[in-house]
């Protein structure tokens, strides 16, 4: 397998998704259904396809035949040759659910444990797809907003002192305790999630009666509004009150590491992660919910949020700087220059604007917006030239 080849990719076609973005990505016409998510990679619940020997392989049989010369020597010994990544488009018209993703030790001792109570992987109340964590990085291709990670304790207090004091008095005395910061949020989430639903419908309507008058005063209160009108009876409407609230410009990004409570909210991006479809759900969502195996996930700390921004390692192709080892994001651009790449492990380019023609060897590859590209390692080096933007996800190695 020393030839790179055409990616034929699944769509999926969540409730949340955009009608029209990745048609208009991939130049397709709608389908007249939300189409939430492209994948790219070899994860078993859609795998991506490639035309090999006149047919077409789902791509875990291809790396299965060839992982060395896919993955390369050092990637596939390291990751068992598994492709250690996920390749996405999402494109989120209405919010995601607030989830967060378990960590590497908890994903094997879900699976397992799930595998053996004989939950079915298709069963509406598994937790555990795979074995896998699930750290990821998203790249705006739109201005996109988001939830990611706790707001600090003060901040959550004004917050909610503004729109429902009253209402979430215990709540609000959780908060002001003397437990510790991770005890606090703990113990301020667990209490939120597991409302009486009186309550809960009381709080809801205060908070958004409130909200309605500051709208003004804080984007929170607008986001309160906003997710009220697609989850009126969830208590995660209350969400941008306790999660800090994201805006990214196109180009810039955002990583979350395993653990980290999320939600995406509005807009058309990049995603890449590990190869995992592990997700703990904690609502705007009529998805199962496990507030129990939640809480083990989360991890309790108010952050501030960083934005990762590209850095440029050449004239054409700029890095996003991440903390993970299954996976490295990067975006080049050429022209009409011819521009040269090497390759240790096994990429995927996605062709987001544009067209050029990638040559390798002495074959040629016309690619234009919408395609998407597999090279593997025993390519070796490629060029491409032509006035193109590609999205590239590789594994961070170098071969001895």
């Amino acid at each position: 397998m020393k030839t790179i080849t055409v990616l034929k990719n699944t769509i999926q076609e969540y409730a949340w998704g955009s009608y029209t973005a990745i048609p208009e990505l991939l130049g397709q016409t709608p389908s007249g259904n939300p189409q939430a998510e492209l994948w790219m990679g070899a994860h078993p619940k859609a795998p991506s396809l490639v035309e090999y020997e006149g047919r077409q392989v789902a791509l875990p049989e291809l790396i299965e035949r060839y992982p060395e010369e896919i993955l390369g020597k050092t990637a596939a010994k390291k990751f068992d040759k598994q492709l250690p990544y996920l390749f996405k488009i999402l494109a989120a018209a209405k919010p995601l659910s607030i989830q967060a993703h378990p960590g590497r030790h908890q994903a094997a001792e879900g699976f397992e444990r799930e595998n053996s109570l004989g939950i079915s992987l298709s069963a509406p109340n598994r937790n555990y797809k795979d074995a896998n964590h699930k750290p990821e990085c998203l790249c705006a291709i739109t201005q996109f907003w988001g939830l990611k990670g706790f707001r600090k304790i003060p901040e959550i207090i004004s917050l909610i002192n503004m729109i429902g004091a009253k209402e979430l008095k215990r709540e609000l005395d959780i908060l002001n305790s003397t437990q510790t910061p991770n005890d606090v949020l703990m113990w301020f989430l667990y209490s939120l999630m597991t409302l009486e639903a009186d309550r809960k419908k009381q709080i809801i309507t205060t908070a958004v009666a409130e909200s309605e008058k500051r709208l003004g005063e804080r984007r929170a209160f607008r986001w309160v509004i906003d997710l009220y009108e697609d989850y009126p009876e969830d208590i995660g409407i209350l969400a941008p009150l306790f999660l800090n609230i994201v805006c990214l410009d196109p180009g810039q990004a955002i990583f979350l590491p395993s653990g980290e409570p999320h939600a995406y909210l509005d807009g058309l991006g990049i995603e890449l992660m590990a190869n995992s479809d592990n997700v703990l759900r904690g609502g705007l969502t009529p998805k199962y919910i496990d507030v129990p195996e939640l809480m083990k996930v989360l991890k309790f700390e108010a952050i501030d949020v960083s934005i990762v921004l590209p850095k440029h390692i050449s004239d054409t192709e700029s890095i996003y700087p991440c903390d993970a080892e299954e996976f490295l994001l990067s975006v080049v651009t050429t022209g009409k220059k011819e521009a040269v790449f090497s390759v240790q492990s096994a990429q995927i380019l996605l062709c987001v604007e544009g067209s050029a023609k990638v040559a390798f060897a002495n074959q040629s590859l016309s690619v234009k917006k919408g395609m998407s590209i597999l090279v593997p390692a025993a390519v070796n080096q490629y060029k491409i030239k032509g006035s193109a933007i590609f999205y590239k996800a590789s594994v961070p190695v170098q071969e001895n």
